[in-house]
């Protein structure tokens, strides 16, 4: 039986499922739009629960068209819009707000308070990033400061956190049955949480910007068999 390698492009405006031979060619793919969101000047959203549908609509379109089926794709790879933020509830699998998108400005205030509090130099040291509505750690704040049913929920330990690439592995993974509650070390290191010299999330950053770490995914290495997890049917 010939053997595939799917990739999944988690895009800013668009899902793709690509599937390639174990020469590196493309096999077939398809492609799915999703909608923008603009609540507000400056405010860009997407729907968790579109683009979850979305990834599994071109995955099937791919294996109808091809006539393959799931037992051979040997593995899955994911690309995706690194800082696009994911909250939702670890039981039900429901996302407590819209994700907030990387262009999305509605953290300026947020950054412009951590600079006044803590300094710019402490996040620059420890992250390498400017302190900038662009990645992940504001987004989460937000939703925490904004949101009561996600800051309620913190107290039972079923809040969880992830950039978009997260939320669609715990997806593919189970979701609410033991879903892989997973990120890798190049998306971590875009939410201004990550130590770049410890590759682990910093008690400070976290602290920072009031942010429980028990709502974030473990970091793995980006290739890693045994713990990023089995796809569900």
């Amino acid at each position: 039986m010939l053997k595939y390698v799917g990739s999944i492009d988690l895009g800013t405006t668009s899902n793709r499922f690509i599937l390639f031979d174990k020469q590196g060619n493309i096999f077939a793919s398809a492609q799915k739009e999703h909608k923008q969101i603009f609540p507000k000047p400056g405010w860009v959203e997407h729907d968790p629960i579109e683009i979850w549908k979305n990834t599994c609509s071109v995955i099937t379109q791919v294996l109808d068209k091809t006539g393959i089926s799931s037992e051979s794709i040997d593995s899955i790879g994911i690309t995706n819009q690194r800082e696009t933020s994911v909250v939702w509830n670890r039981k039900t699998g429901k996302p407590y707000y819209n994700a907030i998108v990387w262009q999305c400005t509605r953290t300026d205030d947020i950054c412009k308070n951590l600079v006044a509090q803590t300094g710019e130099v402490f996040f620059i040291e420890k992250t390498g990033l400017p302190v900038a509505t662009y990645f992940s750690g504001p987004k989460l704040k937000w939703v925490l400061d904004n949101i009561p049913d996600a800051k309620k929920d913190i107290i039972s330990g079923d809040v969880l956190f992830g950039t978009i690439e997260t939320w669609i592995i715990w997806c593919l993974t189970g979701g609410p049955k033991k879903g892989s509650h997973i990120t890798d070390v190049s998306n971590a290191s875009r939410t201004m949480m990550m130590n770049i010299h410890s590759l682990e999330w910093d008690k400070d950053l976290v602290g920072a910007l009031g942010i429980p770490i028990s709502m974030l995914p473990d970091i793995k290495p980006s290739i890693d068999s045994n713990t990023w997890g089995r796809t569900q049917k």
